[in-house]
């Protein structure tokens, strides 16, 4: 195992949630939103933007689909963030 795949391990087990979401999963989905966020918005909005993606699976019936579909949607928001209305 690679170092990121030790941590999300060790940080998904302290927080009770080990096995909600396979590990790859997780890290490519959060990393390409980050990317987005930064590069589209401001990079201090990167991991704000990640804490909130998973507030808002954590609330919802299957955490793993919502975070998919709603990280989809916050990277189309970021990647057309500051651009004139069409």
């Amino acid at each position: 195992m690679s170092t990121l795949e030790d941590w999300i391990a060790d940080a998904s087990r302290e927080l009770g949630i080990e096995g909600v979401v396979p590990a790859d999963t997780a890290t490519t989905l959060v990393l390409d939103l980050a990317r987005d966020v930064a590069h589209g918005v401001a990079r201090p909005a990167a991991p704000v933007t990640a804490f909130l993606l998973g507030l808002a699976a954590g609330r919802a019936d299957d955490p793993a689909a919502t975070a998919e579909r709603l990280a989809e949607r916050l990277a189309e928001l970021a990647r057309g963030w500051g651009e004139p209305p069409q």
